[in-house]
């Protein structure tokens, strides 16, 4: 019996850095625990957005993939402003991939790619 899921993020080396700039951007998103290995790089950390736990760590052998777009985190916000700030922030340093807009499925919606590679759509449902 599957006891719990969650998604998992595998970072190069930066995992402490990105978890902390997601709790610092995102409105009520925090790091629950964060440990590290002998090497001083993350073996495992938990991030909570709201009521998702987020699992990541720095992965110990480097590979030659990153993070796709094709699987992002769907965020939820209630007032334009949010949109806007939120694809603000997350996509500051990295890459839009639809400016904060409408687009017919909802009232505004933006979708962006972070420094880290990690893919956000945000969305104010209609």
């Amino acid at each position: 019996m599957i006891t719990a899921a969650a998604p998992f993020l595998m970072f190069q080396g930066d995992c402490e850095e990105a978890l902390t700039f997601y709790a610092e951007v995102i409105p009520g998103a925090a790091v629950a625990g964060l440990h590290k290995g002998p090497d001083g790089k993350v073996a495992m950390a938990r991030l909570t957005l709201a009521g998702l736990e987020i699992m990541a760590n720095d992965s110990p052998p480097v590979h030659d993939f990153t993070f796709t777009p094709s699987t992002s985190t769907f965020l939820t916000v209630e007032t334009e402003a949010e949109v806007d700030a939120l694809a603000q922030a997350l996509g500051e340093g990295g890459k839009t991939m639809m400016p904060a807009g409408d687009y017919g499925f909802s009232k505004r919606f933006a979708w962006v790619q972070d420094r880290f590679g990690v893919s956000w759509q945000i969305n104010l449902p209609s």
